[in-house]
């Protein structure tokens, strides 16, 4: 039925007259304390510690325990979060959470992550993009935002991916990792940068080149077809948002990509001429934990010196599906940190 047109004109009159900028405000991560080594994990494979790390870049990875629940990382990372950009979880009108390895088939994390972080006013829901999950999450969360649909968002990245791992299979075995991270994003107000463009991209025809399947629940991966299109569907997505935005490479002072795997991070520099120090690769002692090692590489990077109030950073994530996509932020720092 079509509206009468004094109900349209009161729709128009109840939406922003002019876009907010989204930007982040905090980000903060929750890590499993216990630790597998590359040295075990290649003794029950009955291959070398040398041949992991040649493969990989990995040393160690931290893995849930057992009785340890995704959805108490995710919302311990979110509580951090919201602490260190100061607001109160009642203020938060939406929480994502990009996931492939929810606790339960249903309820999603993020109802139960809002509930756990006292976002009692907010819609939840999970985003199902695999390790490109939580950029499209920020990408969803900023358009929110700039469309004045909410004021603050929180988006977590979490991934038990050890849960769906065949330790007995050499090409995933030695890869992936657990692990929790979340930003708080909001209104730029001058202080904390802005979230500029997200390039989105999919490619379902090559789904069974990275898939779990719905019974057996175990990752089978094509390697070399993953190496060869993560390589070279960031580096596309790189340059297109630049292009959006009308910067260059040069004017980039860290680049912040999925760390998949350090042969693939390596590659994509080199394809792009980058200097190794703006490339941030913290891969060695965290593994692939998929939608959640885009925080844990900005935290990390803050911890380190190289993230700083004002920089320009370029995201850039790919995923299973095949999912991808590439951003550029300028930093505006962590709250109260």
């Amino acid at each position: 039925m079509l509206e009468s047109p004094e109900v349209r004109e009161g729709l128009a009159e109840s939406l922003p007259a002019q876009a907010t900028r989204a930007a982040f405000h905090s980000v903060a991560v929750e890590v499993p304390p216990t630790r597998v080594s590359s040295l075990a994990v290649a003794e029950r494979l009955g291959i070398s510690e040398e041949w992991i790390l040649a493969r990989t870049g990995i040393r160690e990875r931290p893995v849930a325990e057992p009785e340890e629940r995704l959805s108490d990382y995710a919302a311990r990372a979110g509580a951090a979060a919201l602490e260190r950009a100061g607001i109160d979880p009642s203020e938060v009108d939406l929480v994502l959470v990009g996931t492939l390895t929810a606790d339960e088939i249903t309820p999603n994390a993020a109802p139960l992550v809002a509930n756990a972080v006292g976002a009692d006013f907010a819609g939840a829901f999970d985003v199902g993009a695999a390790c490109t999950a939580f950029l499209a999450g920020v990408a969803t969360g900023a358009a929110q935002i700039e469309s004045g649909r909410a004021r603050w968002v929180l988006v977590v990245g979490a991934d038990f991916v050890t849960r769906v791992v065949d330790w007995e299979d050499k090409k995933v075995a030695p890869l992936f990792a657990d692990a929790a991270g979340a930003a708080v994003l909001g209104p730029a107000d001058g202080a904390h940068g802005v979230i500029g463009p997200i390039v989105l991209g999919a490619d379902g025809s090559h789904g069974e080149s990275l898939v779990i399947p719905n019974v057996e629940r175990k990752i089978r991966m094509d390697g070399q077809e993953v190496y060869r299109h993560a390589v070279a569907r960031m580096a596309e997505s790189t340059l297109e948002a630049l292009d959006r935005t009308g910067l260059r490479l040069d004017d980039i002072d860290l680049f912040v990509y999925h760390q998949a795997n350090a042969r693939i991070t390596t590659a994509l520099g080199e394809r792009l001429g980058l200097d190794p120090e703006r490339v941030v690769d913290c891969i060695e002692r965290y593994g692939n934990s998929s939608a959640a090692t885009l925080p844990l590489a900005l935290v990390q990077a803050e911890h380190d010196g190289r993230l700083k109030p004002g920089a320009r950073v370029v995201l850039g994530a790919f995923g299973g599906g095949f999912t991808w996509g590439g951003g550029v932020i300028e930093w505006g720092g962590s709250g109260n940190a």
